[in-house]
């Protein structure tokens, strides 16, 4: 008798694990890519987002690469002493590889750079756990999705949803209404899961991604240059260093 197809356990959450020979590829390119570019970047990424990540990725292909891997390989890919080094002054760049951080090559001058990544920002929903930047109160009257244009209500059939998130509403002409204020979160306190989907519901963008440029090596001097651009993301900790090790960037 065959066996049934009921019986057949499949597992949803089991993650392939990086091998030794995942980790050996990953520092041999970022070794070849700093043989081959100008100039290397250390980056952090505030508010992370792989839909972000792929904007730029698009409007900077074929002019740099970028590694976003495990710190450990990368930092061992380029030396951290000088007697390890790959190549002259990697060492001090190496030391600035902590946390969730990524390499970024390019012949593209440092103004440039600098300044395409300082104007790039993308306004995004929030998660549980971020920081509230901003006071977010509904008013009295229909509950509306603030991201449309114009504005528009709530149907009827979505009523349960927001009374599920902390809603306390009633049935109006077959709006969801509000009788007294709402406030949704308070400025500098952590989201909660319901606040978090409340925000995306109506449409109220409170996070920013952005890059973050931390460090500078310049391979025709070996010199590092510091540009104190570290972010603090910890009330977002996602595993996003094995998501996506390698990724081609293009310029406009």
């Amino acid at each position: 008798m065959p066996k049934s197809k009921r019986a057949k356990v499949v597992s949803l959450t089991k993650v392939a694990k990086k091998t030794k020979e995942h980790k050996g590829a990953l520092l041999t390119n970022v070794q070849e890519n700093s043989d081959k570019w100008m100039y290397c970047y250390v980056f952090s990424v505030g508010m992370m987002r792989n839909t972000h990540l792929k904007t730029v990725r698009k409007l900077w292909k074929d002019s740099a690469r970028i590694f976003f891997g495990r710190a450990t390989v990368m930092a061992k890919a380029l030396g951290t002493t000088p007697e390890e080094e790959h190549r002259p002054g990697l060492h001090k760049l190496s030391q600035h590889i902590k946390g969730q951080v990524g390499l970024l090559f390019t012949n593209s001058e440092p103004q440039e750079v600098i300044g395409w990544f300082d104007d790039f920002r993308q306004p995004d929903f929030a998660r549980t756990g971020n920081i509230a930047s901003r006071t977010v109160t509904l008013p009295v009257g229909p509950v509306m999705r603030v991201h449309s244009n114009p504005p528009e209500p709530f149907l009827h059939n979505e009523d349960p949803q927001l009374r599920k998130l902390g809603l306390t509403t009633t049935m109006k002409k077959g709006v969801p209404t509000l009788e007294t204020l709402h406030t949704i979160c308070e400025k500098g306190k952590p989201l909660t899961s319901e606040q978090a989907q409340l925000l995306k519901l109506i449409g109220e963008k409170m996070v920013v991604f952005r890059i973050m440029l931390k460090a500078r090596w310049d391979s025709e001097t070996g010199e590092v240059t510091e540009m104190g651009g570290g972010i603090g993301d910890e009330a977002e900790d996602e595993n996003i260093g094995e998501a996506e090790d390698e990724i081609g960037m293009k310029s406009r």
